[in-house]
């Protein structure tokens, strides 16, 4: 497998498998202030492909055509990164599946439930996040920042795997599907303002 960074968009004859995980990079934690600069996206068979956004380039109509295609993408932390494809791409990803709320809804027992818990946990692998925080709009991505984004991706398909087996026993698997069909609506609510819990019972 090769990790292979890509500028502005994905080459056109490019095939992924259809389930792909997937990951963005940006500036911060606000769509509206801090762009997307990265998309990770690995389907568990081929190459890692990077693409890279230079200047605020959005246009990357082969990403596009991937993004809006019935291909399912696995994410940890949906609800980030798609605020950020549909703030910056102007897409909505259709089938999407969200390890952290699996892991949530699973993994009951446990109070972490960040990636690199659960590389540790249920794959035994350690990570390291030490690139989490560095410039990702630099258009010169150094090799730990390339080597970073590639691995936050490469493990999710057996996250999954984990995840199913533990919410399969539980019987909670169609709660997790309920909670992941209410992310675009989380997604608009987010890009719109209402951050808070609409559900709370404070104000």
């Amino acid at each position: 497998m090769q990790t292979i960074l890509h500028k502005n968009d994905l080459k056109a004859d490019i095939e992924f498998a259809n389930m792909i995980a997937a990951d963005c990079e940006m500036m911060g934690l606000q769509p509206s202030r801090d762009p997307l600069c990265l998309i990770q996206l690995y389907d568990g068979e081929g190459d890692c492909h990077l693409v890279q956004f230079i200047d605020k380039n959005y246009e990357a109509p082969n990403l596009k055509k991937l993004l809006y295609s019935d291909k399912t993408f696995i994410f940890h932390f949906a609800r980030h990164d798609l605020a950020a494809i549909k703030h910056d791409l102007g897409v909505m990803i259709k089938n999407v599946y969200c390890t952290k709320i699996s892991s949530k809804i699973a993994r009951t027992y446990s109070q972490g439930h960040g990636y690199r818990d659960l590389c540790k946990e249920l794959l035994n692998i350690d990570i390291s996040k030490k690139q989490q925080s560095s410039d990702w709009s630099n258009p010169n991505l150094s090799k730990d920042q390339i080597n970073y984004a590639a691995g936050d991706v490469l493990h999710l398909h057996l996250i999954k795997e984990k995840l199913d087996e533990i919410l399969e026993r539980q019987g909670r698997k169609n709660l997790v599907n309920d909670c992941i069909n209410f992310l675009p609506t989380r997604v608009e609510l987010d890009l719109q303002g209402w951050n808070n819990d609409i559900f709370s019972h404070s104000s």
